[in-house]
């Protein structure tokens, strides 16, 4: 609990991953706090989508701690995450392109057994993306790329999750598809889901975001509200593309 009463999710302090010899988080350092939208911002290679593969647990840190509720993560396996409440829609949307939209969905409740719940999640989704609704009989790898997005982040709800990581979601998308994924991102987290974005699109993420970091070369370089970093003259330089 924060001194404001406000409970901390997520805790990241002085992670350091890598790939084979590569040190790709050099002592990330970070939190989130319940009910928050926080966005990692940064140019590629600066290790964003490394740090959420490291809370999801698809990577495990060298060194450092990752604390979600007060407990430990940074050793546990990705599957068992996902059952205590942390769920992931990947970079690259990584659906199952032979299977129907539906079973996409069902997919991502592969760690519940109520039958109920999952056929009111459904129903959720296909309510906060009537497209797929329209679509719940097509295979996944004939939808638009959009289509997919929307997939692949109704798979991740599906999990019931209390954290949400989001990883470039808006990826490929045409402007008035982003301005679609946004607004469904505010609304999920308006239902009391907490999220983890990261996305190259800095503006769209500190629009609809708390707070933020900055990454460089896996490093955290800025933290601040949303609102000061779009006033911060080096955000504005190096990644709204003012000059």
């Amino acid at each position: 609990m924060t001194t404001d009463g406000t409970k901390r999710m997520l805790e990241l302090d002085n992670v350091h991953s890598y790939y084979g010899n590569i040190h790709a988080l050099q002592g990330i350092s970070l939190y989130v706090n319940e009910g928050e939208i926080v966005t990692l911002i940064g140019a590629n290679g600066a290790g964003k989508s490394t740090t959420i593969r490291t809370v999801s647990g698809i990577m495990h840190p060298r060194e450092g701690t990752i604390m979600f509720d007060g407990q430990p993560i940074h050793d546990v396996p990705a599957h068992d995450l996902v059952g205590q409440g942390i769920a992931q829609s990947p970079e690259g949307r990584r659906i199952f392109p032979r299977l129907t939209v539906r079973d996409n969905l069902e997919m991502g409740a592969y760690k519940r057994n109520d039958a109920a719940g999952i056929k009111e999640d459904l129903e959720m989704v296909f309510t906060l993306f009537p497209r797929l609704a329209e679509r719940r009989t097509q295979m996944g790898g004939t939808l638009s790329g959009g289509e997919q997005q929307m997939l692949a982040i109704g798979r991740a709800l599906m999990a019931r999750p209390r954290l949400l990581l989001l990883d470039e979601p808006s990826m490929g998308l045409a402007p008035v598809l982003v301005e679609l994924i946004f607004e469904t991102v505010q609304r999920i987290n308006q239902t009391g889901t907490t999220i983890l974005l990261v996305e190259q699109n800095a503006l769209m993420a500190l629009e609809v975001a708390q707070r933020g970091y900055v990454l460089q070369s896996g490093t955290v370089v800025l933290h601040d509200d949303a609102a000061a970093l779009m006033k911060n003259e080096m955000v504005r330089k190096v990644y709204l593309g003012e000059t």
